[in-house]
Parts: structure tokens; C-alpha cells; sequence
């Protein structure tokens, strides 16, 4: 009999996600906010990878030669842009609906991205392992933050790079990223965030480190209301922050 994996998917995020799957490419709907600060994680990444592995970052393909994962890949707006750095990619996400979109918008612009409709933990009872794992605006939406986060840190190769993105819990968060966004702005739809599932960057870090990686940057996206730009911040971590890491 096959032995069961512990899983971390939790079934209303999914479902959440998965009525508005036809929405990821529309730069201007429901997702607009990843489409605006997308450009800034995707560089912020590509650089540290290559300064980590020893790779010119103005080649056409920088990361050729590396593996990569993107964990809660939605649409795939993380994924493509990486693979067209020359990674090889696998995009996972439990939303089938997500995958399907992701797989099509691939398809349509001739890129070669290994896309599975499956969890974190399935992935990890593999015993696959990658140079990159990225976790981007998920970790905030599983239903176990502690298995999840080993999970994803056993996906790391030994030397290879980790990056989690998320909400801080507090105050300013809570105004910005759930009564802004998805009230005011209407960017999200309500219910998106729960608030109480943001994770101050303490208690990332924490089982970033128990388990072997050791923390080698940390910056925080702010955002200008008065002309809508966004900007990394390495002192403000107060709303949306991404931690980089390297597996001992």
C-alpha cells in the first residue's frame, strides 16, 4: 500500500484561486498587483543567482544550467520569465485550473516549463531536489506553515538558493494588502488574504535556518500611492518582503 503524504494544501484557498484562474495574464485585472512588482522580484532574483553561481548576468541566458522551482506557480508569471533566463523549470500548483492556464500560455509563446497540478510535499517524496526553489505569495495560503516550510527547504539543493515572498503581519499590512487591495482598489478580490496567516519575517526565518540555509538577504517592496511605482526597500519589511537564503 503507498504510503500517504502529509499535505499542506488548504481546499478554500484553492477553490479561491481556481474562480479566477482565467485572470492571470490580464495586466490590469484581478493579478495587476504581481504584474506590477514582478519585474522587481524576477531581477532581484536573477542577480542574486547569478552572483551566487558565478554567472554574467547580462548574457541573453544567464541561468542556463539551472534548475528551478516554482512552488504556487499560478498562472505562471514567475515561471515563463525565469525560463526564458535559460533555467529549466518545474512549476507546481494545486490548483488544476492554474496549471491549465499556465500550461496553454506556455504553449502559445514556445516555452519548455515542466508544469504539475501537484503539491510541495508530493513533489518532495520524490526526493527531487533543485539550484533555485521559489515560493512566492503562497506560504501565506497553506494550511500548515510548519510542514510546508520544511518541505520547501528540502527541495534545496546543498549550496542552492531559496526565495519566500510574503505579507508581514501588521498594522500597515493589514490597511494596505486587505482594505486597500481588495476593498478600496478592488486590485483583489475579498477575500484574497487573511490576515492572520501573514507571517512576521522572525517567524519565516526561523525554520528557514532550523532547517540548514542560512539567510543572505531580506528587503521589503514599498509601494508609492502617488505615482504607483513600487521599489525593495532594505529597511521597510512592514507589508510585502522576500527573504533569500542558501542551503548549507
Amino acid at each position: 500500500m503507498k504510503e500517504k503524504v502529509a499535505s499542506t494544501i488548504d481546499n478554500d484557498e484553492i477553490e479561491r484561486f481556481s474562480r479566477i484562474a482565467s485572470e492571470w495574464w490580464n495586466p490590469t485585472g484581478k493579478f495587476k498587483p504581481l504584474h506590477q512588482i514582478n519585474p522587481l522580484r524576477i531581477g532581484r532574483i536573477r542577480d542574486a543567482a547569478c552572483q551566487h553561481f558565478g554567472k554574467n548576468a547580462g548574457n541573453a541566458a544567464p541561468l542556463a544550467g539551472l534548475s528551478l522551482v516554482d512552488i504556487g506557480c499560478g498562472g505562471g508569471l514567475i515561471a515563463e520569465p525565469m525560463c526564458r533566463l535559460g533555467a529549466g523549470i518545474t512549476a507546481i500548483d494545486a490548483a488544476e485550473k492554474n496549471i491549465k492556464t499556465a500550461s496553454l500560455h506556455a504553449q502559445q509563446g514556445g516555452l519548455s516549463i515542466d508544469y504539475q497540478n501537484t503539491s510541495a510535499e508530493a513533489l518532495a517524496a520524490g526526493g527531487v531536489q533543485y539550484d533555485i526553489v521559489l515560493a512566492l505569495e503562497i506560504v501565506e495560503h497553506v494550511a500548515d506553515t510548519a510542514l510546508f516550510m520544511e518541505t520547501v527547504c528540502s527541495l534545496v539543493k546543498p549550496g542552492g538558493l531559496l526565495f519566500v515572498s510574503t505579507l508581514n503581519r501588521t498594522v500597515k499590512s493589514y490597511a494596505m494588502a486587505i482594505v486597500g487591495a481588495e476593498y478600496i482598489l478592488r486590485w483583489l478580490p475579498v477575500g484574497t488574504h487573511q490576515w492572520k496567516k501573514f507571517l512576521r519575517p522572525s517567524e519565516l526565518c526561523r525554520p528557514i535556518r532550523s532547517h540548514g540555509l542560512d539567510i543572505t538577504d531580506m528587503a521589503g517592496l514599498v509601494y508609492n500611492p502617488f505615482d504607483g511605482s513600487w521599489r525593495w526597500d532594505d529597511h521597510d519589511l512592514s507589508v510585502n518582503y522576500m527573504i533569500g537564503a542558501v542551503k548549507k
